[in-house]
């Protein structure tokens, strides 16, 4: 949640919470040093900037409106209200929608991790953390999960549906329900009264 205009503190208490780092204020408005062009949290760990010389904004893109760039030590990115202070868990809920919408059905997790702009190796680790499970994992259950759906339809032939649920072979259908269910897929079916 980014603040709004009437959290924006008055100039007085900005430079105050700025000197004393008041955690409270942090996410509630971004101070840029005109000397450097550089914006911060009011927690930023570097020595502060002369008063005269800092200017606060309510935002972090009201900053870099303004021609200054993000801080390296205090990370303004990472303010509360801000995507990555959000969590990981944003990241992951994020995957799990796209993984759920097919991605994974014709792409790698390569490909996944690129679209949220993280690395694969980061991403397997969310996922181990928040869903317990690899991104690859969860697609193969969300593929199952939809032909078990279409199968109890009882509409469309098998061959239809593995590749309607995102399988790449009927091969692969076949195989992954003898591993889950102990039987074909077809044994499935519910069989529908005429």
């Amino acid at each position: 949640m980014q603040p709004d205009e009437t959290d924006f503190p008055d100039p007085e208490t900005c430079d105050r919470a700025r000197l004393a780092r008041d955690p409270a204020f942090d996410g509630l408005f971004f101070s840029g040093v005109r000397s450097t062009k550089i914006y911060c949290r009011p927690v930023c760990p570097v020595r502060p900037a002369k008063s005269a010389n800092v200017s606060f904004y309510p935002t972090a893109a009201a900053a870099e409106n303004a021609g200054f760039r993000p801080c390296l030590r205090c990370r303004p990115e990472a303010a509360p209200g801000s995507p990555a202070w959000r969590g990981t868990a944003s990241t992951v809920g994020r995957a799990m929608r796209m993984i759920e919408a097919g991605y994974l059905d014709d792409k790698p997790v390569t490909a996944l991790a690129d679209s949220l702009g993280i690395g694969p190796r980061h991403l397997s680790r969310l996922f181990a953390r928040h869903a317990g499970a690899s991104p690859a994992q969860v697609a193969a259950t969300v593929r199952v999960q939809r032909a078990k759906r279409l199968i109890d339809l009882g509409e469309m032939p098998m061959s239809e549906i593995a590749f309607a649920a995102g399988f790449q072979s009927i091969r692969r259908f076949n195989d992954v329900f003898q591993a889950l269910y102990g039987r074909a897929p077809s044994s499935l079916r519910k069989r529908i009264k005429r």
